[in-house]
């Protein structure tokens, strides 16, 4: 197993992204079948800061052309973008260039944060990947998938997480031959093993995903728009439904009690 007590580990160039999946195969025999479907993984890197951080704020369950034509005009309208112009905006601008109430109470908030040094988002990378998640999803309207997606793609952190990632998820029920999509939870528990590298995990599941439903991978939204036929696998190769992995999701999950109905008096 890969659960080791090191320093933050980065995920800066190609390179780095490929020695990784090859200590991921290493570690991990199951996931040789997984990259061999989903070939080399891109690394996917953002600019880091305020203009990173707020770009995925933007994007938060929305369609990726409508995101990217909403960070365009944002962009256009603050350029350079920098978070004392977003700090000073009026609320009224930033709504007309699409934003909603809530993004743009998040963006403002995390601006007032940055003015005033409570927060640095250029170092989060140096934490630990959990404590950097628990740093920023204390943010308001800082979500858990904008927290990983942030450490990442924007600062490289090796062992980031996105276990509320609908195409990570999607992609271990069918690569791991689940009965259904982990929860974040069980996704979470699931990735354990892949430490200290479950960030270079997510660029693989995202490109496995990517490979057998022939759709960009990193979903945030609460339910798939489009549901692919599952690809036909060879039964040997895969894990049953009884295997460890689903011991594991069933051992996550929280047993279900049935509570007494309230009625109206």
């Amino acid at each position: 197993m890969l659960i080791l007590k090191v320093m933050a580990l980065y995920l800066n160039t190609q390179t780095d992204l490929d020695h990784a999946i090859a200590a991921l195969v290493a570690a991990d025999p199951r996931l040789a079948e997984i990259a061999q479907v989903a070939g080399t993984p891109a690394l996917r890197r953002r600019e880091p800061g305020f203009t990173g951080l707020a770009a995925i704020v933007c994007g938060q369950q929305l369609s990726t052309h409508a995101a990217a034509a909403i960070w365009k005009r944002v962009s256009d309208a603050f350029n350079p973008l920098h978070h004392d112009l977003i700090r000073t905006a009026r609320p009224t601008r930033l709504a007309r260039l699409g934003l909603s109430t809530a993004k743009i109470k998040t963006l403002k908030a995390l601006a007032r944060e940055l003015a005033a040094g409570r927060l640095d988002l250029d170092t989060l990378g140096q934490q630990d990947a959990d404590l950097a998640h628990a740093m920023l999803t204390a943010m308001h309207g800082i979500g858990p998938w904008t927290a990983d997606i942030y450490l990442l793609f924007c600062l490289g952190h090796g062992d980031a997480w996105p276990s509320g990632d609908l195409a990570v998820q999607e992609a271990m029920r069918i690569g791991l031959n689940l009965e259904a999509r982990p929860t974040p939870k069980q996704a979470a528990l699931l990735a354990e093993r892949w430490r200290p590298w479950r960030g270079a995990a997510a660029h693989l599941w995202w490109a496995y995903y990517h490979a057998v439903k022939r759709r960009e991978g990193i979903l945030s939204d609460d339910k798939m728009r489009t549901q692919s036929r599952k690809p036909q696998r060879n039964p040997s190769s895969v894990l049953t439904a009884s295997s460890p992995a689903q011991a594991l999701v069933n051992a996550a999950a929280k047993p279900r009690t049935t509570k007494p109905a309230n009625r109206k008096k």
